[in-house]
């Protein structure tokens, strides 16, 4: 929290953030890692000041790292539950995720990628929430169907909260409870909601590198908003690939 206040704040310095950054160490080699690598550090110069460090990244970077840091360490706390599975599985699906909304955004919107990333980071919070709890009260689920029923009835309204508690902006928040929805708008300025639907949609098909599988006589509104068919989606797939797989290493 203190690091996402620091950072939404305008008056903040690099120098700020990075001492506010030194106190979690985690976070603190993260962005030392990322600051050294090719995609940002094109000197032979190595990075070993945090304040070099955040000025060379930007606070949008900086930003996704931290949460992406922080829902790790959720992840990571239930290394030795039941749901250890379920949990990795579901960090692995928002990074993705969170890459392609960040490649959607830049690609077919005026929207901010690195809010988009954020968002798909997000976007199952309150999946991650119920599962990191779950172990606490395991003879409340007689199998992993009673879970899943609760994770599915449940995990919208918890997202919500949660990230109303972190005082994440609101249409972060509309895109995390308003993605499924069915009667999303057909307009001609797609907004966040449109980017993590459609992130959210599309992931499968990425995976498998096929796109064969959807009807695209009926796909969902928001690719329609952002001017998604298959030809168009086949040669971003084809073209990202490499994109993606750094915007992945911001996160991973």
């Amino acid at each position: 929290m203190k690091i996402r206040q620091a950072l939404d704040d305008p008056d903040m310095s690099s120098d700020q953030v990075s001492r506010i950054i030194s106190t979690e160490p985690v976070l603190s080699a993260q962005v030392l890692m990322l600051s050294n690598t090719p995609m940002f550090n094109r000197s032979s110069r190595k990075i070993e000041e945090l304040k070099l460090a955040v000025s060379l990244l930007g606070f949008g970077v900086v930003k996704n790292i931290a949460i992406s840091v922080g829902m790790k360490q959720l992840r990571d706390q239930q290394s030795h539950t039941g749901n250890s599975e379920q949990m990795e599985g579901l960090w692995t699906r928002s990074m993705r995720v969170a890459a392609l909304a960040c490649v959607l955004a830049k690609q077919r919107s005026k929207l901010s990628p690195d809010k988009a990333m954020v968002a798909g980071l997000l976007h199952d919070i309150g999946k991650f929430y119920i599962l990191s709890r779950a172990h606490q009260y395991e003879g409340l689920f007689t199998s992993e169907e009673a879970l899943w029923d609760l994770v599915d009835q449940w995990h919208v309204d918890i997202g919500a909260a949660i990230l109303e508690s972190w005082e994440v902006s609101d249409d972060i928040r509309t895109a995390v409870m308003d993605r499924k929805r069915a009667d999303l708008p057909l307009t001609s300025r797609p907004c966040l909601t449109d980017v993590v639907a459609a992130a959210d949609f599309l992931d499968a098909g990425f995976v498998k590198q096929s796109l064969d599988d959807l009807d695209w006589e009926n796909v969902p509104v928001p690719l329609k908003n952002l001017q998604l068919d298959k030809p168009t989606t086949e040669a971003m797939m084809v073209d990202t690939r490499q994109e993606i797989a750094q915007i992945l290493k911001i996160i991973a």
